[in-house]
């Protein structure tokens, strides 16, 4: 399970083209060679850049759901709408769809956020007025959230 970390500042150029930074680049060194999926985020506009592996997992728990469900069929389609298979070239660059441009309000400043197995790609100015917007509510979420679990010894 990849554990990843950082956030990094990045250009988009005109054709949509991304270099991923050497310090990420290294991080995904691993997995790099299979490939990435990018897709659209649920609960934000922004894009989720995940390495394969990891989609294979989720799509795993995806497959568990019945689908002669309506709902169930409804979430998959919204779900994986979008979904691309993305290679990075050979100068480390992966390309973004101009249909995702469009859904993540990217301009030319990207933030790339890493999110444990996942990257994030979002709009620089999105990106800061997100986390401007949260930090009031983040002492009361980080409670909520993690406050409750079990520490192991």
């Amino acid at each position: 399970m990849l554990n990843l970390v950082g956030t990094y500042e990045c250009k988009i150029d005109v054709k949509g083209r991304l270099m991923l930074p050497a310090v990420l680049k290294k991080q995904l060194a691993n997995v790099i060679a299979e490939g990435f999926i990018l897709k659209r985020s649920v609960f934000s506009n922004c894009l989720e850049v995940h390495p394969m592996g990891e989609w294979s997992v989720l799509m795993s728990e995806v497959n568990k759901l019945n689908r002669f469900v309506k709902k169930n069929n409804d979430f998959i389609r919204l779900f994986t709408a979008g979904v691309k298979i993305l290679d990075t070239d050979s100068n480390a660059r992966i390309q973004i769809p101009k249909d995702l441009i469009r859904f993540a309000h990217i301009s030319k400043k990207v933030v790339i956020s890493c999110s444990v197995n996942m990257i994030e790609i979002w709009d620089k100015e999105q990106y800061e007025q997100v986390l401007k917007d949260a930090t009031s509510d983040f002492a009361d979420l980080a409670e909520e959230v993690m406050g409750n679990i079990e520490k192991e010894d």
